[in-house]
């Protein structure tokens, strides 16, 4: 199996939204944002398929070595040797490559955010800086479109805080700023407990309007000359902001269920999305 094809089975494996974007890019781009993806998924896994923690950290120090080789020109694994090549012909700095890194360690070191601004902290590493880096795969000619991007990658990661809100609590983890808890007055323990109420919907409301208005500000932001370009990630909008609305629909039944797009109606997001050439939001 060449690294390309480890990146690409990495990939359609996942079953991610991220996966029915890549589908309308021409072949190079779409092998680099495929290599990118797995690079993600594999430092992700570090930390959430390891349970000892200890590992994980000497794991996510091993693929920060691996970045510096792959940097000088000698990767190791299959997914470093498939992004290798891109580095330069994408300006992929590799600065947002430590950060995404980090990102994952940052869920070793913590299971609780005291406010928004330290969550947002967390999603920069984990979800703006893979934005950025995406933006620039796709074709970037402004500063403005990696605002867009960083803004868009923040809507993606409330969405998935959002939805994996039970899955997380599952694990000890409850990513919901603490401040706002208490100011719907719902107690962690209830969350961890799978406990439903009135008072959880309404937080949970107030998180999915912030992710709203994150969407509409990274369209807003995003310049006309990089529009065509980023469809992408215009793609990958019309899916996560249908999972919202389709999460908002069920009554943020969040804590004891996954809810998720078919496949087929993801296929048809991206599709009519591409055609149009911006999302429905």
């Amino acid at each position: 199996m060449s690294p390309d094809e480890y990146c690409q089975q990495k990939a359609a494996q996942s079953g991610s939204s991220f996966y029915y974007s890549f589908l309308f890019l021409e072949p190079e781009r779409r092998r680099a944002i495929t290599a990118l993806y797995a690079f993600c998924r594999e430092v992700d896994d570090t930390v959430d398929e390891c349970m000892d923690v200890s590992i994980a950290r000497t794991k996510l120090a091993w693929w920060r070595h691996e970045v510096s080789q792959m940097v000088g020109g000698a990767p190791n694994h299959p997914v470093t040797k498939a992004l290798q090549p891109h580095l330069l012909t994408f300006d992929l700095d590799t600065q947002y490559l430590f950060a995404i890194v980090d990102g994952m360690e940052m869920d070793l070191d913590q299971t609780r955010y005291l406010d928004f601004a330290g969550l947002r902290k967390y999603c920069w590493h984990v979800a703006g800086a893979v934005g950025v880096l995406s933006a620039r795969i796709f074709g970037m000619t402004t500063p403005r479109t990696a605002e867009y991007a960083e803004k868009l990658g923040l809507a993606f990661q409330l969405t998935n805080i959002i939805r994996d809100v039970g899955e997380d609590a599952r694990k000890g983890r409850i990513y919901l700023p603490v401040d706002e808890l208490q100011q719907f007055g719902v107690k962690a323990a209830e969350i961890l407990n799978g406990t439903y109420s009135e008072p959880f919907e309404q937080l949970m409301r107030f998180q999915a309007a912030r992710a709203h208005a994150l969407y509409k500000e990274a369209l807003a932001v995003l310049p006309d000359a990089d529009r065509r370009a980023q469809r992408p990630g215009l793609i990958m909008a019309a899916i996560y902001h249908a999972l919202l609305n389709e999460i908002e629909r069920d009554e943020f039944r969040v804590l004891t269920q996954r809810i998720s797009l078919t496949p087929i109606r993801k296929l048809w997001l991206a599709w009519i999305t591409y055609v149009r050439g911006r999302p429905a939001i």
